[in-house]
């Protein structure tokens, strides 16, 4: 296991406010870096796939510039009877998911990859997995779904509710294996794969 001070370099291949302040809880240094890849699912691709393609996209294209560093892509794709539902965007689009999501149960699938470089940067370690997060809105009338989105303004989320926040008043339900995979960094299976790359935690 290796010392604290030869810890390799982290880096977090998001522009995603969140995942940056979950990433940090970790205690770890690290650098962030945007991956600017296309994220158009492609074509007859399944939720889950397209979610670890992008994560794996992500973590690649700052890795391969970026030697004897591990690098952090993720990914989330919701969807509702197998249809992938994006970011909203607009206040318009967002109160047309949550109606079409309340009362429902919707998957969320958060891919995540650790590129490692450190060895070989033409031959890298890649580490992947899915997480999937299971969750009930509530039946709510148009009402309360509207003053809830001008409120919080969730429009930059999948699935239009930011359940870290207010838009846990419109969740009923929240099942998964790993408690922050639905906020968009599955922190559990992150510090597993940390681990497996032979980063120390805790300062020892």
């Amino acid at each position: 296991m290796p010392t604290p001070t030869s810890q390799p370099r982290l880096i977090l291949g998001s522009s995603s406010i969140y995942r940056k302040e979950l990433l940090s809880r970790l205690h770890l240094p690290f650098d962030v870096m945007v991956p600017n890849i296309d994220e158009t699912p492609a074509a007859n691709e399944s939720p889950d796939a397209t979610a670890l393609r992008l994560a794996q996209e992500k973590a690649t294209v700052i890795g391969l510039k970026n030697p004897n560093s591990l690098v952090i892509g993720s990914d989330q794709v919701a969807t509702l009877d197998g249809e992938q539902i994006g970011k909203p965007g607009t206040h318009e689009n967002a109160l047309k998911q949550l109606q079409k999501m309340r009362g429902r149960k919707v998957v969320f699938h958060t891919a995540l990859c650790l590129f490692d470089s450190r060895a070989n940067i033409a031959a890298p370690q890649i580490q992947l997995e899915n997480v999937q997060t299971f969750v009930t809105f509530r039946d709510l009338p148009d009402a309360e779904l509207d003053a809830y989105l001008r409120i919080e303004q969730p429009y930059d989320c999948a699935g239009s509710a930011k359940n870290e926040g207010l838009g846990i008043a419109i969740i009923g339900k929240i099942e998964s294996s790993d408690p922050t995979a639905l906020t968009g960094l599955p922190l559990i299976a992150l510090t597993t794969m940390l681990r497996r790359a032979g980063l120390s935690f805790f300062g020892i």
